[in-house]
This record gives C-alpha cells, sequence and structure tokens, in this order.
C-alpha cells in the first residue's frame, strides 16, 4: 500500500481511473480521487454492477441473461485493482493514473464472465500442465475523416500533403510519414504507459496501418492490446481525425485484424515446446495447430464479434477463409513465420481488429491447447493460396452463435456462464442489425421487385 501512495505521490496523480473491459472491449469503471482510490483499495469498496459484463454495443441488455447469468437483484461485484496495471493517462492535462481491475462476488468468487477472468481461466489451464502460452499480437486500424453522421461513407483523412490516399500504398514509407503527428505522440504515449509497441506499417487500405507488438506473457499483451486501443483513438482526436478497429471499414478496402502469433514454452526451463533441437516441429506443436483447425470455427465470436466483422473474411481480401496451415503463407488461416527454434511459432490470422484482446486470445489459445490435450493431428500443410479451396470459416455471427453452442470442450474450458453470456448478448445485437434498412436494399430494390 506504501508503494502505491509513493508511485501516486511521485506523478502527482489527483484522480485514478477503475477500469474494466466489457464482452466488447469497451472500457467500462469508476473515476476516483487519488486519495479514496487507496482507501478503496484498504477497506475493498469499490463496487460496480455485475450487468455491465453484459451489455451489448448498442447500450441494451438481453432480458433472459440477467436471471441464467447474473444475480437477478442486479447486484454489485467487487472491483479489485490489479496494482501491476497502474499506469499514468499521459492525454490529461491533470495528472491521471489508469489501473486495470478484477472482479469478484462478495462471497470471493471470481466473475466467470468478466473477459480478464476467461483469458485467466485458460492460462491456469497452461499452468497445470507445466506450459506458459507467448502471444505478441498485431493490430491493423484505420484513420479516418471524423464522421457526423453514420449514414455517410467513412473517407480517408487528410495528411500532411493536404490530400487523401487514392492508391494502394502498402509498406509506403511517405505514406505513414502523412500522418507523422500523431504517430509521435502515439509513441510518446505508449512509453509513458510502458506499452512494449514495436513496429509500425502501413497496410494496403486507405490510411490502414498495423501496430506490432513484441512478444510476452499473454494476460499482460492483452491488458496493452485494450490500453492501446484507447491511447490511439484518443491520439487521432487530439488530431482532429478518427482512429478505427472495425473489421471492415469501408467499400472496396480491406479489412482490419489482429494477428496474434502464439508459441508455448515449458514454464520450468522457459524452452519453446513447438521445435525440436534439430529445428523440425515438435508433436506439440502439430497438436496445437490441429486444435486451432478444429475448434476455432466453434470460436469465432470471441475472434469475429460483431456483424461487421463477417464482412472482412471474403476471397481475395487480405483475410482467411479457411483454416489450413502454411509455411510463410499470408492467404491461410494458420501461418507458420520462417524461424529458429527459439521463436517457432503459429500466426493466427483469423481474429478481427474489433476483437476484445482478451477473448482473442483466449480463444487462440484454448483451441490449441484442446488439439494439445487430445494429441490432435493437423491436416498436411499447404502450398500456394488457400482462396481456391472452400470457406469453412463461418460466414455469418448467428452461424459462429450456434457451433460454438454446440462446442462442449470450449464451452467447458472458457466457462458456461461465459458461453451463454456471449451468446445472449450477441443474439441481441444480430436482432438490432436485422432491424435496420441499408441503403444497398433501398437502392437496388425499391423500385425494381
Amino acid at each position: 500500500m506504501n508503494e502505491i501512495q509513493s508511485w501516486l505521490q511521485e506523478h502527482r496523480i489527483t484522480e485514478v481511473e477503475c477500469l474494466v473491459a466489457d464482452l466488447t472491449g469497451v472500457a467500462r469503471g469508476k473515476i476516483l480521487p487519488a486519495a479514496k482510490f487507496v482507501r478503496s483499495i484498504a477497506d475493498d469498496s469499490l463496487r460496480l454492477p455485475e450487468q455491465i459484463f453484459i451489455q451489448s454495443v448498442t447500450g441494451d441488455y438481453p432480458d433472459d441473461a440477467v436471471d441464467r447469468v447474473t444475480h437477478p437483484a442486479v447486484r454489485d461485484v467487487r472491483m479489485r485493482p490489479d496494482v501491476r496495471s497502474l499506469r499514468v493517462v499521459p492525454w490529461y492535462e491533470e495528472p491521471t493514473a489508469q489501473v486495470i481491475s478484477d472482479c469478484f462476488q462478495h462471497d470471493g468468487r471470481v466473475v466467470e464472465i468478466a473477459p480478464r477472468q476467461v483469458l485467466r481461466r485458460v492460462l491456469a489451464a497452461y499452468a497445470e500442465r507445466g506450459w506458459q502460452p507467448v502471444v505478441a499480437p498485431e493490430l491493423e486500424f484505420y484513420l479516418t475523416k471524423i464522421n457526423e453522421d453514420p449514414d455517410y461513407p467513412l473517407e480517408p483523412p487528410i495528411g500532411r500533403s493536404k490530400r487523401p490516399e487514392s492508391a494502394r500504398q502498402s509498406y509506403g514509407i511517405e505514406a505513414v510519414n502523412e500522418f507523422d503527428p500523431i504517430f509521435d505522440v502515439l509513441y510518446d504515449w505508449c512509453e509513458a504507459q510502458e506499452l512494449d509497441v514495436d513496429t509500425l506499417t502501413h497496410e494496403s487500405g486507405a490510411a490502414q496501418m498495423e501496430m506490432n507488438f513484441n512478444h510476452g506473457d499473454a494476460l499482460e499483451l492483452a491488458d496493452q492490446a485494450f490500453l492501446f486501443k484507447r491511447t490511439l483513438r484518443q491520439a487521432a482526436l487530439s488530431h482532429g481525425i478518427y482512429a478505427t478497429f472495425m473489421a471492415k471499414r469501408m467499400q472496396h478496402e480491406p479489412g482490419s485484424a489482429m494477428h496474434i502469433h502464439q508459441s508455448v514454452i515449458d514454464a520450468a526451463t522457459g524452452n519453446n515446446l513447438f521445435a525440436e533441437a534439430d529445428g523440425s516441429n515438435s508433436a506439440l506443436f502439430l497438436h496445437h495447430v490441429a486444435g486451432l483447425q478444429k475448434y476455432l470455427p466453434a470460436a469465432m465470436p470471441l475472434l469475429a464479434p460483431n456483424v461487421n466483422s463477417y464482412r472482412r473474411l471474403r476471397r481475395y481480401s487480405d483475410a482467411p477463409i479457411n483454416l489450413h496451415w502454411g509455411w510463410e503463407n499470408r492467404t491461410v488461416g494458420l501461418r507458420v513465420p520462417d524461424s529458429g527454434p527459439n521463436a517457432r511459432r503459429v500466426e493466427n490470422r483469423v481474429a478481427g481488429a474489433d476483437a476484445n484482446s482478451y477473448l482473442a486470445i483466449a480463444a487462440s489459445l484454448a483451441c490449441g491447447l484442446l488439439g494439445m490435450i487430445d494429441e490432435l493431428e493437423p491436416t498436411k500443410p499447404i502450398e500456394g493460396s488457400a482462396y481456391r479451396l472452400a470457406q469453412t470459416l463461418p460466414r455469418f455471427l448467428p452461424d459462429a452463435l450456434d457451433l460454438l453452442r454446440r462446442s462442449r470442450p470450449l464451452r467447458e474450458l472458457l466457462g458456461d456462464d461465459f458461453v451463454e453470456a456471449l451468446i445472449m448478448v450477441k443474439a441481441v445485437e444480430d436482432e438490432a442489425y436485422q432491424e435496420v434498412i441499408s441503403s444497398w436494399e433501398r437502392q437496388h430494390l425499391l423500385l425494381n421487385v
């Protein structure tokens, strides 16, 4: 406790934001004066309604979830800040800190439907076997003009040249330099928060970028990805534009992914379990890949959680349509980068940038773990383009929800209450989406059918 007080005093903190990520990945919580924050840790008095974990992206709640996965009395749960996540919030004028919290019932049980707890649950299953996952996420995003009318299509922003991008600029240095003022601020703010970001590149979409994170502990990287999204949005807004992680933000432009590089090490020795000493793939590596192949379709509601997510997963769209795997192959769902034995890993290219980082990493690791436990065997790695083969990933959110509903192994590993909550929340969102009549329907059907 004295260390926390000293840290707050050293940074002259006046307020503390206590955060949790809901199912969508939205930061929710409470803002406290620094002194009250310290007292709340001492007396365990920080509370939050449990129902925030079943709030949809539209702000609605599934009626049947209240009795099935939360208490019918709409009780509070206890927020307990993870002080290891305490960081400065660099974009406020008033010295402010932020801390990510875990949530507990009044009897001490963890809140099983909290996304951070879902990831902890999967990591605990690895730890029971003496294994420890290592991950490195890559987040793609778009910069875009401020859009005050949601019915109006998004447009690329104006950079330093005073012109929007009009052609594909994959890996273009000058195209990134167009937005140097934003990225200078972004890197400064990431450094202030100790977010271990690495390489920034321009992707193939207009004003589409990708930020890579250095590899490390899965929970820590999920925290960092959660905070990075918030940081980038603030950096962009400070320069009068939006940053968006929508999976498919614009017609005729590629979607945005969250690629997850993952490997498993021996917790005792630190040795990478995915490669043999001679550099060949280990049996555990092959089992892990096979688990991803078998279970990722059912895990799609965690990797592609929104109705918009499935617009990204189209043939020849820089996104996978199936779960074949291959060496240095960007058309497959599961890419194995060229690497030495210590860095052997598989890159899951299925998840969208719109996914909750805790849930996407939990789902990806859970699928691989099930393959390792059951000693599953993968298909043969493919050569050439996977786009010539059939699409096996779900095409729509309801189809993915049905697969998850029927996957008993995933439900047991992720937690039944969590899976029920997720299915109900996403069903509410899909129903709300189905009520909307699009401009395409008005244009092509109004006078022609």
